[in-house]
């Protein structure tokens, strides 16, 4: 498991100046991102967990666990105490709980003690959820087993923006924390319940004392080849002083990993406001082309901005995706899947948005 932990796991806030009394107006966010596939039920889950502000007393202070569940069906809970928050400085563990827990529980011992929250590490989920307004419900715990984290399985694990990322230059930083894993035990959504054993899993996460001005992402862990994951994204991120617009192509596939980031490849894309996302990439030996659409109306979920927790982006996990990779002009892989999960974030989002357009 060590050897698959990524740079970039642990709990960034602690890591940060923002005690100190000149950083104690800066805005911090950390987002976290689990999700399960269940192949057979062509349904996806997708887990996500935020922090804001965790020093407290602000007017955006506050966490929130978030599911996109079945047919992109939402449910949202807040909790805005941050002293209930907890994480891990060093590795991938995170909590926050009704009554508080001071970290990690047994799982037994979470059933008997907490009445809505969560906790999650790299092997770990578990929680429950209910919304009184609507009679929501959602109630987890499962297993995982990680496959690939973030590079070759067999050398040490990358960041995802490189190693600079170890500095606070990109706003925000953003970790894929496991590209591929197997998930086994269930959840209860809505008083349905679904049981899997070794079904597709994806982590990752995002921090920052800015946010993103506009972006695009696409994830896919399940395909009609084996042994393959990607994970796709750009957007408009600070550097320092200015802005820049940037983008990624990931692959796992049979072992191996393939990388295209703009410190090696070409990457271009053409994305539209909402329906079709087109992604190109080359680099000196490899290209890859990713060809994803929906007729879904997608669904909004929350995330952290400079005006708090608000709706400012649209997801489906029941997107097409159709992948090809090239190796020096030969095509060597095309695969194909209706459970790509989509997205699109941020403003203005009026027009088709193409590489090299600001």
């Amino acid at each position: 498991m060590a050897n698959l932990q990524t740079p970039h796991s642990g709990y960034h806030w602690r890591h940060q100046r923002w005690q100190d009394r000149a950083w104690q107006t800066q805005r911090f966010f950390e987002g976290w991102y689990y999700r399960v596939t269940l192949p057979v039920e062509r349904q996806t889950f997708a887990f996500m967990y935020s922090i804001e502000d965790p020093q407290g007393q602000r007017p955006h202070s506050g966490g929130a666990a978030q599911i996109l569940g079945p047919d992109d069906e939402y449910l949202c809970r807040t909790f805005p105490d941050v002293s209930s928050f907890w994480a891990w400085p060093q590795a991938l563990g995170l909590g926050h709980c009704r009554p508080a827990t001071a970290g990690l529980l047994d799982a037994k011992t979470f059933e008997q003690q907490v009445r809505e929250g969560y906790q999650a590490t790299a092997t770990w989920h578990q929680g429950k959820l209910r919304d009184p307004g609507t009679g929501q419900s959602a109630h987890w715990q499962y297993q995982i087993q990680p496959i690939y984290g973030w590079g070759n399985p067999q050398k040490p694990q990358q960041s995802t923006a490189g190693w600079l990322s170890q500095f606070q230059i990109f706003e925000p930083g953003w970790q894929i924390l496991m590209a591929q894993g197997l998930a086994s035990g269930w959840i209860d959504w809505n008083h349905r319940r679904y049981e899997f054993t070794d079904a597709p899993a994806y982590g990752e996460k995002n921090w920052g004392g800015a946010f993103p001005q506009k972006w695009f992402w696409l994830n896919c862990s399940h395909f009609d080849q084996p042994d393959l994951a990607l994970t796709a994204g750009g957007g408009r991120r600070g550097v320092l002083a200015w802005m820049e617009s940037v983008a990624m192509v990931g692959l796992h596939w049979q072992g191996e990993f393939y990388e295209f980031v703009p410190w090696n490849s070409q990457v271009s894309w053409e994305i539209q406001p909402w329906g079709s996302w087109q992604v190109w990439a080359k680099s000196a030996d490899y290209a890859v082309e990713l060809t994803a659409d929906t007729n879904l109306p997608g669904t909004a979920l929350r995330a952290p901005t400079q005006q708090g927790l608000v709706f400012c982006c649209r997801d489906t996990m029941r997107g097409n995706l159709t992948l090809k990779l090239w190796r020096r002009g030969r095509l060597i892989l095309t695969a194909q899947s209706d459970l790509c999960g989509l997205e699109v974030g941020g403003s203005p989002w009026d027009q088709v948005w193409r590489s090299g357009e600001e």
